[in-house]
């Protein structure tokens, strides 16, 4: 049975701006039936990194937190600390951070909390029957809201093709010890002919797992790597590589295996938005933003986060890729945009497990508003 989701694009007048807009989209989508007077609701989001600029705007996402005040809960902002080496890492720079992204209170009237503790330690232990987990690790104050609205930016992502609803769900709402389990699969190697010891992935390793030897070459100590990734981003060269065909089918079963765990502990109390706007290559989690690949689309929801990411991925590749972006190939309206971003990844993964487990559906039907 097909699910709904609810679509709207950037298109405005004088009769209706876009937080109009956007408080119009969650009330059709339902979120009165998700949310009570009282509830203690995280609004799950990414601050962005330092040096990032196509997160959701702060802006954007206050008609969001309005809708839900109406209703009479006590919504708050949050995110979990992240693994890798960034401005993240701990509470303390993590929302130093958010404000310096303009996630302030005076900007959006409700409290930043960071889901997992000042050191990532903050994590609520959840029994799941998954593929890869049977117990999984959850950001603490996420595990104990009452309900959630999890908005994402959609976008590519070098380990799971995209990132949108599931993943931020998944990945963003682990514990630093889930988010590690989850990185556990993938080991990234050094590809000497390419690699021109620069010391870029070194200087960026948050474990120290990655020296530059003799011959000015990279080298990683698989026993201190924990498989956050980072080193294949910042490579200048790409000269670091993944077993893909290892690593992704169980990156990806690892994180839909949280995602069931974080939804377990809300049934019927979370909404999914995604903003499929500033649809850049890589994960808002680097320190810049690429130039889009597409343009700006517009703004879907739903309760089912696999329809969600199956028709953004489908609104995405239906689209003509922008001059100018990093794609070389796929740019025509039709074509895999994300297949040609990371093409040893195979994308639907996610989606396939996500539905073999009774997390959503992907068959849907797309109600613009």
């Amino acid at each position: 049975m097909s699910k709904s989701v609810y679509f709207i694009d950037f298109r405005t007048s004088y009769k209706e701006n876009l937080p109009a807009k956007l408080k119009r989209l969650v009330a059709v989508a339902g979120l009165s039936d998700k949310i009570a007077p009282r509830d203690l609701t995280a609004v799950k989001v990414h601050f962005g990194e330092l040096g990032n600029t196509a997160f959701v705007r702060p802006v954007l996402i206050r008609p969001i937190v309005a809708a839900l005040q109406d209703l009479g809960a006590k919504p708050f902002l949050t995110d979990a600390n992240t693994l890798y080496a960034g401005t993240r890492g701990d509470a303390a720079d993590h929302l130093a951070t958010a404000v310096a992204n303009g996630f302030a209170y005076s900007v959006l009237g409700v409290p930043l909390i960071i889901a997992d503790g000042l050191r990532g330690g903050g994590q609520t232990a959840v029994a799941v029957d998954g593929r890869r987990f049977k117990e999984v690790y959850i950001a603490a104050e996420i595990a104990a809201a009452d309900a959630m609205v999890v908005v994402s930016h959609f976008k590519g992502h070098e380990l799971a093709g995209f990132g949108g609803a599931l993943k931020n769900l998944g990945m963003g709402c682990a514990a630093r010890r889930g988010k590690l389990a989850q990185h556990s699969t993938v080991t990234p190697k050094i590809k000497r002919k390419k690699c021109i010891g620069c010391g870029e992935c070194a200087a960026h390793c948050v474990r120290s797992a990655i020296e530059i030897d003799a011959e000015d070459k990279a080298v990683i100590d698989q026993d201190r790597c924990i498989g956050c990734g980072e080193c294949i981003l910042i490579c200048p060269c790409r000269a670091v590589r993944v077993k893909w065909n290892q690593a992704v089918p169980a990156f990806m079963e690892g994180m839909i295996d949280y995602a069931k765990g974080v939804a377990a502990g809300l049934p019927e109390k979370i909404m999914y938005v995604s903003f499929i706007a500033d649809v850049t290559p890589a994960c808002d989690c680097v320190p810049y933003s690429d130039a889009s690949i597409v343009r700006d689309i517009g703004v879907a929801a739903s309760d089912d986060p696999v329809a969600l990411d199956q028709a953004c991925v489908d609104l995405v590749n239906r689209e003509p890729a922008l001059a100018g972006c990093c794609l070389e190939s796929g740019s025509a309206p039709g074509q895999d945009k994300f297949k040609a971003l990371y093409p040893e990844v195979e994308w639907s993964l996610q989606l396939d497990y996500a539905e073999a487990i009774g997390l959503g559906c992907r068959e849907y039907r797309l109600v613009t508003l």
